[in-house]
């Protein structure tokens, strides 16, 4: 091969090797024997090193040789590895490379941080939720703790406020609410009676029928007369068998049928007991407050009740079973 032939051979390789631009095939060149197969060989080598460069790892290796070998053998291990990033990414921490060097202590040590800090803020979940659970738990039984020291109060503010047996108003808790509406009504002008009642002949009732008939026949009482009573009226049980009311605006005359209705209804109203009928009857004695008398102290509901109790007793006295209305004097 002359000198400038073989000087022009050496130039066309060095091109094919270095030059970003693929060379061509000069025409005085394509007669050397191999020369036309090498330059083949070292584009296929071209354009495979330059799509791994650039990630593509599809290509088809046709040449052969030591060279292509190698890229063979790294095109799989590449694949291989971009696989196992993929298992990786999918949550697979036990993928290991080992055909790298420091590359793949890298990876190697980046997979196992991964594994690690997954593990380290499964546990923190794990415990986050654990103490969520426990914090529910606390609000819960605090919670519950708050209704039942809400529903405690409520009792024990019923059971301060009521008659334990009957259910009615006790007697303090009656006189201070009707004191209340007193002096309301009175800057209001409006009436309001004061009635007392004591149900007939109890005593004989429970010494004939016992204890537990007396206290069933005052449940019984207090049941009837609830469901007669308008919203703005109220009871308590003044003492044993006594149990005093107050009406708001009503007169004496209104409050005198209302009470009479009571009276009548107590008496058509038998209370079933141990497979009897026992009838049972009441007095009643009524009084009204002075129109625009407003109460300064106890002595205005001493008053009201000292001329109720009286005309209880005219009742009583005229026979039992019925109503007696009186006022109280201005001069009282």
């Amino acid at each position: 091969m002359p000198d400038n032939q073989e000087s022009s051979v050496l130039e066309h390789i060095t091109k094919l090797i270095n030059h970003g631009q693929l060379p061509e095939l000069d025409d005085s060149l394509k007669d050397i024997p191999g020369l036309a197969e090498l330059h083949e060989q070292i584009t296929q080598l071209r354009e495979t090193l330059f799509a791994f460069s650039s990630g593509d790892l599809s290509q088809t290796i046709k040449s052969r040789g030591f060279i292509a070998g190698c890229l063979k053998s790294l095109q799989a291990h590449l694949r291989h590895m971009v696989w196992q990033v993929k298992q990786v990414e999918q949550g697979d921490f036990t993928q290991r490379v080992e055909f790298l060097g420091e590359f793949s202590d890298a990876f190697n040590n980046m997979v196992t941080q991964l594994d690690e800090t997954l593990n380290a803020l499964q546990k923190k979940e794990h415990a986050l939720e654990i103490l969520t659970s426990n914090l529910r738990n606390e609000v819960s039984l605090r919670n519950e703790a708050m209704d039942a020291l809400k529903e405690s109060e409520t009792r024990f503010k019923y059971l301060a406020s009521h008659d334990p047996l009957t259910g009615a108003l006790n007697r303090r808790s009656f006189l201070d609410r009707a004191f209340a509406e007193f002096e309301a009504a009175a800057i209001r002008r409006i009436p309001c009676c004061l009635a007392i009642m004591d149900i007939d002949l109890f005593k004989a009732f429970n010494d004939t029928y016992g204890h537990l008939a007396g206290d069933a026949t005052l449940q019984h009482v207090v049941k009837v007369i609830s469901q007669i009573l308008r919203k703005s009226d109220f009871m308590g049980r003044y003492g044993g068998e006594e149990f005093i009311f107050l009406f708001c605006n009503s007169t004496l005359e209104s409050t005198g049928h209302i009470v009479e209705r009571i009276r009548e209804t107590i008496a058509s109203s038998p209370l079933n007991w141990e497979e009897r009928s026992l009838t049972v009857t009441a007095s009643f004695g009524v009084s009204v407050a002075p129109e625009g008398k407003i109460p300064h102290d106890q002595s205005f509901m001493d008053e009201l009740i000292t001329v109720a109790d009286a005309a209880l007793y005219e009742a009583k006295k005229a026979g039992r079973n019925r109503v007696v209305c009186q006022k109280v004097t201005q001069e009282t």
